[in-house]
């Protein structure tokens, strides 16, 4: 028998077999989990499985049955408290099911997005969930190429025009309005609006922004709510009041303070990210003003230390795990052999009114 025994030392399929006094194809039918075993013949096998310490080689068995029993996940950054309770979600329902799940994070670069679905295809995942940066025709190529290999996908976050999959977002357009409903009903007309579209220079109309506001689906959605909102109270959109250009902490920084020094300065802002919010707060304090006296803040991702903040901050509630969860829940069902249904699975937000709103100063 040590004849058989692998290069490395572990038992192999043959001393499983031999073991429990079975042929060698029914114990990989049973450690590979296809084809018929009879009951007493699989717990022969399985028990000599665990008394010989033998593992099986998923990739392997992947090969040979189709299935790897793991879902590929890429996300913008996991490094994001939003993104990282996303992948709670998908984590515990997959698990849950008996699946594992490989991560990968692409930090809103499309190239990166492309090489980490070539990642997963490569490793033979069943499936994949994608908050993805897409968002023309000619930016989801590789998750068509996916498609054509028989490789179920799912949306989470951001919805892709162009492409006809399963969706799990929030209303993220309503949540923005009430957002913003709640500083106009404050008395505020100058709200600023932090974290819009990355665009090098500033869009001058209102068609203008929305048109750069395409880059990711959720940027365009909040921007929508945030207009309707102004709208409905009868506020003219002023572009100075609108962040634009690069996605950091320190660029709302800029931003902001932008917004704060102009003759008509901003006396609220409405941050659509956790690191809008963090560079809001900076160029606040660095402009020797305080929240709420001198200026209101609602933000969005809900956490913590926001409800730790001295005052409080009014926050708008992702359900981060639920995104996640249903996210993976949806996929898994396909894989269960139901139907792709193409359907967007809206989630409702909650917007957390705690102390960062004030009417503005006289």
């Amino acid at each position: 028998m040590a004849a058989d025994r692998s290069q490395s030392g572990r038992p192999t399929i043959s001393e499983v077999a031999a073991e429990a006094g079975v042929g060698r194809a029914t114990a990989a039918r049973t450690l590979g989990g296809y084809g018929y075993v009879s009951p007493e013949l699989r717990e022969r096998v399985l028990a000599a499985a665990e008394k010989l310490g033998y593992r099986t080689n998923a990739l392997a068995r992947s090969m040979s049955t189709g299935v790897s029993h793991t879902l590929g996940v890429i996300l913008a950054d996991i490094g994001n408290p939003f993104f990282a309770g996303v992948m709670r979600g998908i984590s515990d329902a997959s698990r849950a099911r008996g699946f594992d799940t490989i991560v990968l994070s692409t930090y809103e670069r499309l190239d990166e997005e492309v090489a980490a679905t070539d990642v997963l295809i490569d490793k033979r995942v069943d499936g994949v969930i994608i908050a993805s940066a897409a968002v023309g025709r000619d930016e989801v190529k590789h998750i068509r190429a996916a498609m054509g290999r028989g490789i179920p996908i799912v949306l989470v976050d951001r919805a892709v025009a162009s492409l006809d999959l399963d969706t799990v977002v929030i209303d993220n357009r309503r949540a923005a309005r009430e957002a913003v409903e709640v500083m106009i009903a404050a008395g505020h007309r100058r709200i600023g609006f932090v974290w819009g579209p990355s665009a090098v220079d500033p869009p001058v109309t209102r068609r203008a922004l929305l048109e750069k506001a395409r880059n990711v689906w959720t940027d365009g959605e909040r921007l929508r709510g945030y207009l309707d909102a102004l709208d409905d109270a009868r506020i003219p959109f002023d572009p100075e009041l609108v962040m634009t250009g690069p996605k950091t902490e320190e660029w709302a920084t800029q931003e902001v303070a932008r917004m704060l020094a102009l003759p008509d300065r901003t006396t609220a802002l409405f941050c659509t990210e956790t690191d809008a919010v963090t560079g809001a707060l900076r160029a606040v304090r660095a402009a020797g003003l305080s929240y709420p006296a001198d200026i209101s803040l609602v933000g969005f991702d809900d956490s913590a230390w926001a409800a730790v903040m001295d005052p409080p901050l009014t926050m708008i509630e992702q359900p981060v795990h639920q995104l996640g969860a249903k996210a993976a829940e949806v996929l898994l069902d396909v894989l269960d052999g139901g139907e792709p249904r193409h359907d967007v699975h809206t989630l409702r937000s909650r917007l957390i009114t705690r102390a960062s709103v004030a009417p503005p100063p006289s």
